[in-house]
């Protein structure tokens, strides 16, 4: 049972990955490709080498702002949940304006950042907690609604305080759902940090993508994009194995 989850797991996409990398190599070969417009997968591994001490300064900027972005709509979004779904009058102030937020493109905020915030890292971290926060308070107000009535009625029963039924009940219901934005923001951070290193920047990922096609050096830039690839999913599996020792309960079956 176990090989042959390991088999599903791990085996099936790894080859389909190396399936995928050999039909390509081999395309822009066989229809003379040229290498501006689509590398192949050797140029671009290649070019990766031999920019790999170079990308260690520039990962660690965008993973800065990510992670920036990440903590700072957590530190709002779950706080500003709980408000939303404990008062129906500012529910109904707030409510409009998050979705307002969410609804204007950030490619149009960061130059206003730029602008207003100044240049540096910071305004990075601002887009992308703007592009974060969103999923991480409809997720978190969603589950902090859905607890059953009768467990709510029972806490009243024994005569808790509002603060202890949050904390014993409403919370630990609603972790899944709190962990599911956590989950939506952290790629989206990637996102964020990008978008912001496009608008202005002289250090991240981002701007050596922009760099990088300005001259036509497709290979670099398809090497960063491998380089945040590769982040967002580290990312997203940090957050999943918090996830799964925060809330042991939601294991599949057979994986406790």
């Amino acid at each position: 049972m176990m090989r042959r989850r390991i088999v599903a797991e791990y085996v099936v996409p790894a080859l389909t990955l190396v399936a995928a990398l050999a039909l390509w190599e081999a395309a822009t070969y066989a229809f003379k490709i040229p290498r501006f417009i689509m590398p192949a997968p050797s140029a671009i591994l290649g070019e990766g080498w031999e920019w790999r001490y170079r990308f260690i300064h520039h990962t660690w900027v965008t993973l800065y702002e990510t992670l920036g972005g990440f903590a700072l709509s957590i530190a709002v979004g779950v706080p500003l949940a709980v408000l939303i779904v404990y008062s129906p009058a500012l529910r109904s102030a707030l409510y409009p304006l998050i979705v307002l937020t969410q609804s204007v493109p950030k490619i149009a905020i960061a130059p206003v950042l730029l602008l207003v915030v100044g240049h540096g890292e910071f305004p990075k971290v601002i887009v992308a907690f703007l592009v974060a926060f969103f999923p991480v308070v409809v997720d978190t107000a969603t589950g902090l609604a859905a607890t059953p009535p009768e467990l709510l009625d029972l806490s009243r029963s024994y005569r808790a305080s509002a603060f202890k039924t949050f904390l014993k009940v409403r919370l630990p219901m609603a972790l899944p759902f709190v962990f599911a934005g956590a989950k939506v923001a952290i790629t989206l951070s990637v996102i964020g940090a990008v978008v912001g290193e496009f608008v202005g920047s002289d250090a991240g990922l981002g701007y050596v993508i922009l760099s990088a096609t300005s001259y036509w050096k497709t290979e670099l830039a398809f090497s960063s994009m491998i380089l945040l690839s590769v982040m967002a999913i580290l990312l997203f599996g940090a957050v999943s194995l918090v996830e799964r020792f925060t809330c042991p309960w939601l294991a599949p079956a057979g994986e406790e």
